[in-house]
């Protein structure tokens, strides 16, 4: 039987004897020298020795502090840029940043905060190493695409996210992201992600769903079902299983589904084994997972030191389950691979398998690596787009003129019951629009990060250089960046499509490309762009081909998921960011809403393309 210990001892385990090797080896020194020397070095002063011991291991934290900040100071005086401003924190290390409740905090706001009162890239230094974070376009195109090299995800990322993501193509660097990247890339040609029969079928079944529910007068949780139509959709797609979670049927509200994804799986981790690994279990172990990387990655490779994981480790149980159930499907792929295909078609495959799956069983039958690769894919095929459609349709409640004039474009140009083309998606240009603007407001990946290789130079709003140090951590956020009002003008805050129609197109968008990215950019840019696009816009058409009308039902949203009281105080909501929402977004490595979105739904009455037209 394996003894595993918990991760805060195994952490101060490992951590006390580095941090106390400098008293040992004052203590081994002064043993030393005064056996050298056959006399004691401070006789009739004992304290002294003891008090140089105690003081070795702190005096050298101080002094590698000490260091650091004086070859940051070398390299700012080489190359004449100051260091980004830093942050006021009001306690020793930053502790009061590291362990403040974020209960009430909205995704991005201390990153927008931060941006209007001390720029558009800070520091925040905690526990005397520097987090770099920018909202600024030119800083954030250094970083992705023209200074490329000079950064990676780097090794405390890859710490972080290893229980999940392994050395997938999210969180590998170097030859393994180039490996699992060229390995990935064939399958996502032109042919295959505008094939809709797939998306189509699980489309229509999310929406028979949808209505039977609505039809006894109960309202939805529009969230859990798009989440379920990726879930099927993507599992048929990347491993030629489909996993059938919407005939599981949609959650009814109510106080059973209030409980938080972690407490969920926490509570069914002891009997994780005997369970059936059912599609629902995957899927909430799989989003539980996500949200403990993201409170982890506050604390960095110090994380077994917070409260709810010293001693026990959260990704236990999800994981478990996660395995559970993606495990047999990876095998089956691979015997599949095994039994009848012959090797010198691998150089033959251009991506016409019939899944992912099947596309890299061709490269690699090791069972860790396919792993690693579709739960990296299924991050970006699955969690992404539910959190596009989610996010769309919250804005398409809130705003029924924008509704009424996105679904008299989708019924001019397919009517009531066709199945769009992507030649008839290529021509809904609102659609595109409005897809676009949720983007903006609502980027389904909020922050993003890498660590600096070489020293480098970022720059202000107005140019100015700053000074960025070797293996520095830099955080953007594509969320707080859309927000800017000096990029992308006075409305900024408005839900409003016509801005990817008008001359705001020209004017903010395509004079800086690099102020609108929710698909990334670079080299490192989503493979899926173009295949979230197709999905996202044929289920909306779908949708609103059924559907006339659509209405938020906050009475049917757990108690918690409603914004606090303190959002609709101006003084506390400095951005005007919180007021406006009647859901609370939140993020783990994705944006979701808290709690689930639930709506009412009225069924069209029959409309014709002619007749809303007119």
């Amino acid at each position: 039987m394996i003894v595993r210990i918990p991760p805060g001892p195994r952490y101060l385990a490992l951590g006390i004897p580095r941090l106390l090797a400098p008293s040992i080896l004052a203590a081994l020194a002064k043993h030393t020298i005064e056996l050298y020397l056959d006399r004691p070095l401070w006789p009739g002063s004992p304290w002294i020795p003891a008090l140089v011991c105690t003081l070795a291991s702190p005096g050298y934290l101080f002094l590698r502090v000490q260091w650091r900040n004086w070859r940051e100071w070398l390299g700012t005086w080489r190359s004449g840029a100051p260091m980004p401003p830093r942050v006021p924190l009001k306690r020793w290390g930053g502790l009061d940043f590291l362990f403040a409740k974020r209960d009430a905090e909205f995704p991005g706001e201390f990153v927008g905060s931060q941006t209007l009162q001390v720029g558009s890239t800070f520091n925040v230094r905690l526990l005397f190493n520097n987090r770099i974070v920018t909202t600024e376009p030119a800083n954030i195109k250094a970083v992705l695409a023209t200074e490329f090299p000079s950064f990676e995800k780097g090794d405390a990322f890859r710490r972080l996210a290893e229980p999940l993501l392994g050395s997938g193509v999210f969180a590998a660097d170097g030859d393994m992201w180039k490996f699992h990247r060229q390995m990935t890339r064939p399958f996502f040609h032109r042919e295959r992600i505008t094939d809709f029969d797939l998306f189509d079928h699980h489309a229509e079944n999310a929406i028979k769903r949808a209505k039977e529910r609505l039809r006894e007068g109960i309202p939805i949780d529009f969230q859990d079902m798009v989440s379920r139509f990726t879930m099927d959709a993507a599992s048929s797609f990347l491993f030629g299983h489909d996993v059938r979670s919407l005939d599981a049927g949609l959650p009814y509200p109510g106080p059973h589904y209030t409980t938080t994804p972690i407490e969920v799986v926490t509570s069914s981790g002891a009997s994780v084994e005997t369970e059936t690994a059912s599609s629902d279990a995957f899927s909430l172990a799989f989003q539980t997972a996500q949200t403990v990387i993201g409170l982890r990655n506050r604390f960095g490779d110090a994380w077994p030191l917070g409260r709810d994981d010293f001693w026990g480790d959260r990704m236990t149980a999800p994981m478990k389950l996660v395995r559970a159930f993606l495990d047999p499907i990876l095998r089956d792929g691979v015997r599949r691979a095994a039994s009848d295909m012959d090797k010198e078609r691998i150089e033959e495959d251009d991506g016409d398998s019939a899944s992912l799956l099947d596309h890299l069983v061709r490269y690699t039958q090791d069972e860790q690596i396919l792993r690693d690769q579709i739960l990296n894919i299924s991050v970006a095929g699955r969690d992404t787009t539910a959190s596009l459609l989610t996010f769309a349709v919250y804005m398409l409640a809130e705003h029924p003129d924008i509704l009424a004039k996105l679904r008299a474009e989708i019924l001019g140009v397919v009517g009531t019951t066709e199945r769009p083309t992507f030649e008839n998606l290529r021509d809904m240009k609102y659609l595109r629009a409005v897809l676009n603007e949720t983007l903006r407001l609502y980027s389904p990946v909020p922050f993003n990060q890498r660590t600096s290789l070489n020293p480098t130079l970022f720059q202000t709003s107005s140019g100015s250089p700053l000074y960025i140090p070797a293996n520095t951590l830099v955080i953007f956020s594509t969320f707080a960046m859309h927000r800017r009002a000096d990029l992308w003008g006075p409305d900024v805050l408005e839900f409003d499509p016509e801005r990817f129609l008008d001359a705001r197109l020209h004017k903010y968008v395509t004079a800086n490309p690099f102020v609108f990215l929710p698909f990334s950019a670079g080299p490192r840019i989503c493979l899926g762009q173009q295949f979230a696009y197709n999905k996202a816009s044929l289920f909306l058409v779908r949708l609103l081909q059924s559907f006339s009308t659509l209405s938020l039902a906050l009475d049917a949203q757990p108690p918690q998921s409603l914004p606090p009281p303190s959002w609709r105080d101006p003084k506390t909501d400095m951005l005007g960011w919180k007021r406006r929402e009647k859901v609370r977004p939140r993020a783990h490595l994705t944006l979701y809403v808290m709690g689930g979105l639930w709506l009412r739904m009225g069924e069209a009455g029959g409309e014709s393309g002619s007749e809303a037209e007119m």
